[in-house]
Parts: C-alpha cells; structure tokens; sequence
C-alpha cells in the first residue's frame, strides 16, 4: 500500500504463456514482472485487471517546514543523495533553465508557491494535443512549440522543478475523469519530493493538484521507466501494437 492508493485486486493473464515469470521491484520500486517465451510466436496479449481504493482527498492534508519552503531547495544528508537522481537536469535545454529562473520570480522563492504558479502556468499557456504513440519529447522542444500531450507537459514540470533543486519524477497511470469513456487512455503527471512530505502529485495539463483523481500505475525519473509494457522481440518485418482501456468507478467514488 502507498499513501495515495491501496491495491484491492490484481489479475494478470498473458498469452501465449510464457515460459517463465519473475517478479521483482524495479530501480524505482515499481513492481514489475519479467517474462521470457521458448516457442515463436506472431501475436502476444497482455490483459491485466485491477481494483484499487483511493486514498488521498486532499493532496494539501500536511504541514511543510518553514525551514525548507525557500528555493532553491536543499534536502539534508542522507536524503540529498538518495534523491540526486530526481534532481538531476544536466543536458536540459537552455531555454528550460531560462524558463526555471523565470519561473522562480514568479513563484517569490517560496516552494509552494512555485509548485503551484508553474502546474497552473503550463495549464494555462500551453496547448494540450493528444498523442498516442512516441516516446515524451525533451522538455526544450515542448517549450519551444508551446504544446504538447500530457506526458510532454509532464517531463516540462519535471525538468522545471529540478533547475530549482526539486527532487520530480514522472507518473504514468490513468485519470478517473476517463471512467466508462470508451476512448479512455493512459495519463500522466508528475510528482515532487516535499522534505518530511514524501512524494507528492501535480497535473500541469489539468491544472490541478492530485489526489484521488488519479491511480499511479509506475513512477521513474525518465518516462520510459515508467512504460506500462515494455521488450524485445527478434524476426518478423515490424510490430503493431493495440490497446483498449475499461474504468469504472464505484458509487462512492473510492474506487
């Protein structure tokens, strides 16, 4: 269980059966499984079936230190070393630090301020397009083209924050607003470290702060950490790959 959401129900079913299965955490503490195949095959289906219950109401229920709301941000030892590779932004386009510094004026130097003028400001300028395939792009060409899909914008807050020393990292998952859509599809966000805090979630192609509007699926530093569905195959002339999403939400909303 994390502190956003509690897992109910877990059903995963893979065919052709692999071979063999091994579940693991990942470098980020996903939990993921590795399969391997014996026999050629032209088709694989992977059909997974969940229940979760959301947990966070209100994503502003704590109390963050005075001590730590100036920018830009500093985590004591040890936790500034577990966190290096959230704050790292080396090869980040120039007209993204730019960006950063501008955004710390407007953010007064204040943690919290900053968090929410930046979510609200990408919301707010930046044209949202929907792309369903492709890798997220760099940070520095979303900012150029003043657009971009929610992963796109997300990988933007990510890189912003980090030029003000904010340990972030992306999140892919599904929004509960897509429920019962059948065009529903994949979301994504990104999360903060706030100091005694934890982990904590801002939409910027919503606008909004997250909390049980959303269910995590995999969290990383780089997107493609954080893929659903990811491997290899050997043979063949390409790949074509299909999905198809179904969410309901219970009455009470806590499902």
């Amino acid at each position: 269980m994390c502190s956003m959401q509690r897992l109910l129900l877990f059903d995963l079913e893979i065919l052709p059966t692999p071979a063999g299965t091994v579940e693991c955490l990942d470098q980020d503490g996903n939990l993921a499984m590795r399969a391997w195949f014996s026999e050629p095959t032209s088709e694989l289906k992977i059909r997974s079936q969940f229940r979760v219950e959301l947990l966070r109401r209100n994503p502003f229920d704590f109390l963050l230190d005075e001590n730590v709301s100036r920018l830009p941000l500093w985590y004591s030892e040890p936790l500034s070393t577990a966190l290096a590779p959230f704050r790292h932004f080396a090869g980040v386009d120039e007209t993204v630090l730019q960006y950063g510094k501008a955004a710390l004026a407007q953010g007064r130097w204040d943690l919290m301020h900053f968090l929410d003028w930046l979510n609200r400001e990408i919301f707010r300028t930046f044209r949202h397009v929907e792309r369903l395939e492709g890798e997220a792009w760099p940070s520095g060409r979303t900012l150029m083209r003043g657009e971009g899909s929610c992963r796109d914008l997300a990988v933007l807050f990510c890189d912003t924050c980090r030029t003000a020393g904010i340990a972030a990292r992306f999140v892919s998952g599904y929004e509960c607003a897509t429920a019962g859509r059948p065009d529903a599809y994949m979301h994504a966000w990104a999360e903060v470290y706030l100091p005694g805090i934890g982990w904590r979630g801002y939409d910027p192609s919503r606008g909004l702060a997250v909390a049980n509007g959303h269910v995590a699926l995999a969290a990383a530093f780089d997107p493609t950490l954080a893929a659903p569905v990811t491997g290899g195959y050997t043979g063949g002339n390409g790949s074509h790959m299909e999905t198809y999403i179904r969410m309901d939400m219970e009455s009470n909303g806590s499902g």
